[in-house]
């Protein structure tokens, strides 16, 4: 694929996708739950759902409606599960097109009922029991209660019941084994009153991973498909494979002499004279306003010079530097000898890889290779 005719773009491997899909499925040895919310995490959610299908993936997850229904409008026809909040208003949709709801409140629940009674269908559910990330869900003394009246609701069918770990990710271990605990202890209550949901599920991707113990009737695996790691703490293991790459253009290359401002209100000044390329990706794209970014050129580390401007950025080139206009610059990925990962770049930004690639903005063309 020939990319000289773009200034910024993503290239995203499906192959790298598919296969790590696959080696979750292999260690785990469970249907995989794809989490392709936030538009795949910045790579791109068609392409991503089309390529876990085809990986094996049994359902696609996400964390509001309108994404499960951008997935059906393009044909995929995949189990799909929205994740979050679904309002009463639109539980038709879900019947409409054959999207599963997360329930988290009795009420809720209860609503969803009599939507699905007035349209003569049924809303497959999951029910969301909160073992300890103090978000969504019904506490786990309540959850078997909770289960027990989404059984009676005949508008209903009780697909599945979940959960979600805070801190799968981190090397203490001991807050997940409780939340798993807890949610055992649900899931035996349910069992005593005759209650088995279809689909119990709770591993995201650190759990996949390090907790076997969590892996049930599927696992629920998010990051790691991309290739990314779930956190410093919770590697992945050497053959994953990040599948983004994110690339742009020197748009000028020029020596500015001793004392030039450089960006908006001159917040570096060179202080001798200085190569400063002018690259075309800026704030407006997903790259953060920060003092210390850094891209590739020439297969160098290159620093930033001045603040991120909305289109474009400055960086400070070595005195015998040979880039010119169009060359290609990485600001994710390799070029050389060198290579940055969404990881560093999340460090230098004080956030996490997730808000990185998820930060990509729908400006940047997506490219698609399968290798």
């Amino acid at each position: 694929m020939n990319f000289d005719n773009q200034t910024i773009w993503l290239e995203i491997n499906l192959g790298a996708i598919r296969r790590n899909i696959q080696r979750i499925h292999e260690h785990t040895q469970r249907p995989v739950m794809t989490v392709v919310k936030a538009n795949a995490y910045g790579h791109g959610i068609l392409e991503v759902s089309r390529t876990a299908i085809q990986a094996g993936a049994a359902r696609l997850c996400v964390a509001r409606i309108e994404e499960a229904i951008k997935i059906r409008n393009a044909g995929i026809l995949a189990p799909i599960l929205v994740m979050g909040y679904t309002t009463p208003e639109r539980a038709v949709d879900a019947i409409r097109f054959g999207i599963s709801l997360m329930v988290n409140l009795p009420d809720l629940a209860s609503e969803y009922h009599k939507v699905a009674k007035q349209m003569n269908g049924r809303i497959a559910v999951h029910a969301k029991i909160d073992t300890g990330m103090g978000r969504l869900g019904v506490l786990p003394n309540d959850g078997c209660a909770f289960g027990k009246h989404i059984a009676g609701l005949d508008g209903l069918f009780f697909e599945g019941l979940f959960t979600h770990f805070a801190s799968a990710d981190e090397p203490a271990k001991q807050t997940t084994l409780e939340q798993i605990s807890k949610f055992d202890q649900v899931i035996a209550e349910l069992n005593t009153e005759g209650i088995r949901p279809q689909i119990i599920h709770a591993a995201n991707s650190a759990a996949s991973l390090y907790f076997p113990g969590a892996w049930y009737d599927a696992v629920r695996p998010g990051i790691s498909i991309y290739g990314l790691h779930p956190s410093n703490d919770a590697p992945l293991p050497q053959e994953f494979e990040p599948s983004l790459t994110w690339k742009c253009r020197l748009s000028s290359v020029k020596t500015l002499p001793e004392g030039s401002g450089v960006g908006y209100n001159h917040s570096f000044v060179t202080s001798k004279p200085e190569r400063i390329g002018a690259v075309a990706v800026g704030y407006a794209d997903g790259l953060r306003r920060q003092p210390d970014n850094i891209v590739l050129i020439g297969g160098k580390r290159v620093k930033q010079a001045g603040g991120i401007c909305m289109d474009q950025s400055m960086w400070l080139l070595e005195d015998n530097s040979s880039a010119r206009a169009g060359d290609e610059v990485v600001l994710i990925g390799k070029q050389g000898e060198e290579h940055i990962t969404a990881e560093e770049i999340g460090a230098l930004w004080g956030t996490v890889n997730y808000e990185v690639v998820c930060g990509l903005t729908d400006r940047v063309p997506r490219f698609y290779i399968d290798e």
